[in-house]
């Protein structure tokens, strides 16, 4: 039986060449469990704190205690996200501030498989804690260059390889299965 789902492509807003992700979703489901979702498809690590922003109000679960928000737990995607508002953005890391341009593509009928799920994307997620675009691209300078004095350190760093063109919608897809999407919460 077809299920009615939202085919979304999630852009690192700022990245050159772009970082992106098209992936198959429930309008149904909880901002808090799509935030799993985003962490997975991206390759993030859930370390840092995160907000939703629909052009009008900014979404955070209650456990932040930030001021000035609505409770994410309690809002459902297609309340922010929907035909009358196509694209919302998702931070995450306010330090690093890694914003997600999140673009309702379209509203369809599937019956094709799992959902959540990804159906594309495009290179590697930056690494967490590198300060940002500005910093990934020195990191990305660095690793390029083996001569580089800090390239022994700054590969170790980075756990000793790291692919800024790798991308694998099967990897995605096999961790977004798991418990939680593959992204426990902290």
């Amino acid at each position: 039986m077809a299920k009615t789902v939202y085919q979304l492509k999630v852009t690192l807003a700022g990245s050159s060449p772009e970082i992106w992700r098209r992936i198959i979703v429930s309008p149904g489901g909880w901002l808090v469990s799509f935030h799993r979702i985003l962490q997975t498809t991206m390759g993030w690590t859930n370390s840092h704190l995160h907000l939703f922003h629909d052009g009008t109000s900014e979404y955070v679960p209650r456990e932040f205690e930030t001021e000035d928000t609505l409770d994410s737990r309690g809002v459902k995607l297609q309340q922010i996200l929907n035909s009358e508002n196509p694209a919302i953005l998702y931070e995450y890391d306010f330090g690093d501030g890694w914003a997600h341009k999140i673009e309702l593509e379209k509203v369809i009928e599937d019956d094709k498989g799992k959902v959540p799920r990804c159906i594309g994307g495009e290179r590697a997620c930056p690494p967490e804690d590198c300060g940002g675009l500005p910093g990934y691209d020195e990191v990305r300078e660095i690793i390029s260059d083996p001569s580089h004095e800090e390239y022994e350190e700054t590969l170790q760093w980075l756990g000793g390889k790291f692919d800024p063109e790798h991308f694998s919608v099967d990897e995605v897809n096999k961790l977004l299965r798991r418990k939680d999407y593959g992204c426990p919460w902290y």
